[in-house]
């Protein structure tokens, strides 16, 4: 029999936990960082240098895959992993939080949301049945249940409900989902900002029992304090057990700050969108590379990091091709950041395991706080 998916805790400081997912496709390393591969790629990256940067696992997007090129054509060309040349684990998403961004292209009811594709207006359904059916032909290592998202700020009445028909939708994905050995779904708790509706997501989807869960419908515009509060006692509701996965987040500071509060698992388009955009992540906190104070400044970006873009390139090299509208200045600021993000979760996986974790913040929060090298 292929093997389960498995997670075994090895330590823990506080709150933070550090252990390992096991699958058949490799192990991931937690707390993990998922770079974002939404349309079967890393945007700017090639699969190797993603590896190399110190991913264990990455992330593809359900809404955008079974758009272009399809999931039933992905599946015939071998599957996901194939098709992108990434043969370690990969984790889809269910695809409703690109649908709750499309609230003018869509119509939610009990079966699912009937919607139009952004790209040319055509009409589709997603259901949890349909959800599950593509993340099947995707061949995705680790499957997300189907569930609404809803935007926040909104009403408590209207986070209810959304709660409860995900809750729903949990169910309907995990009988649709099976039986499949060396794969694993995750269920989604909802709630919004409101602990008694955070409790109740947590016992319905304990009830239906999954292989992991996440703590959806934050990153969404709530902003980080409200964000930390509600991580102060979302994560301790669900099973100590079973990995924890904080969908879309985050900034450095985030990552930190959800990790301290007991989260195993994150993903975010942040490190790879700011590559594209000239901003680059540092551990003296974010640098804009477009800024004429950089044009003369032989100096890497951190001259403590060692991805390529710091070893071999100076700052003044990096604002020209920015402002060039080179493609390498893309690969290269995303491969830093990355590489960065990656450098955070091995430094708290280190200082987990060593119990050093609160020293390790300390010394992170005061690096960044000094901000970044002075001008020449």
């Amino acid at each position: 029999m292929t093997q389960r998916i498995a997670f075994q805790l090895a330590a823990t400081e506080g709150r933070a936990r550090t252990g390992v997912i096991r699958t058949p496709r490799g192990d991931i390393r937690t707390p993990a960082f998922m770079p974002v591969g939404t349309a079967a790629t890393v945007k700017a990256m090639m699969p190797e240098s993603v590896a190399a940067t110190g991913a264990d696992v990455l992330l593809g997007n359900t809404y955008h895959l079974m758009l272009r090129p399809t999931a039933e054509r992905i599946a015939r060309l071998g599957g996901l992993h194939d098709f992108m040349n990434w043969q370690g684990p990969i984790l889809t998403d269910s695809g409703g939080f690109q649908v709750m961004s499309l609230a003018d292209l869509r119509k939610l009811t009990e079966e699912g949301v009937a919607f139009r594709s952004h790209i040319d207006g055509s009409k589709h359904m997603l259901s949890p049945e349909r959800s599950m059916e593509i993340q099947a032909l995707l061949g995705s290592d680790i499957v997300m249940c189907f569930d609404e998202c809803p935007a926040l700020p909104a009403t408590d009445k209207a986070v209810a409900q959304s709660m409860e028909l995900s809750m729903r939708w949990a169910k309907r994905s995990k009988e649709a989902f099976g039986d499949r050995p060396g794969h694993a779904l995750f269920g989604i708790q909802q709630g919004g900002v409101t602990e008694e509706l955070r409790g109740i997501s947590a016992e319905k989807l304990v009830e239906i029992g999954f292989d992991g869960y996440a703590i959806g419908g934050l990153a969404v515009g709530e902003g980080q304090e409200a964000m930390f509060g509600v991580l102060d006692y979302a994560p301790d509701m669900l099973p100590k057990d079973k990995p924890r996965y904080l969908m879309g987040v985050g900034k450095p500071d985030d990552i930190v700050g959800a990790v301290a509060r007991g989260v195993d698992m994150m993903d975010c388009v942040l490190p790879s969108r700011s590559g594209r955009t000239g901003q680059a992540w540092t551990r003296r906190g974010q640098v804009n590379i477009k800024n004429a104070r950089h044009a003369d400044d032989p100096r890497p970006l951190d001259e403590a990091c060692g991805c390529p873009a710091c070893r071999n390139y100076s700052r003044a090299y990096l604002h020209h091709v920015f402002r060039a509208q080179e493609m390498i200045s893309g690969m290269l600021l995303t491969w830093h950041n990355l590489h960065y993000y990656q450098q955070i979760m091995a430094g708290m996986r280190e200082a987990i395991a060593e119990g050093t974790f609160g020293a390790w913040q300390a010394e992170f929060h005061a690096l960044r706080a000094e901000g970044d090298i002075e001008p020449l």
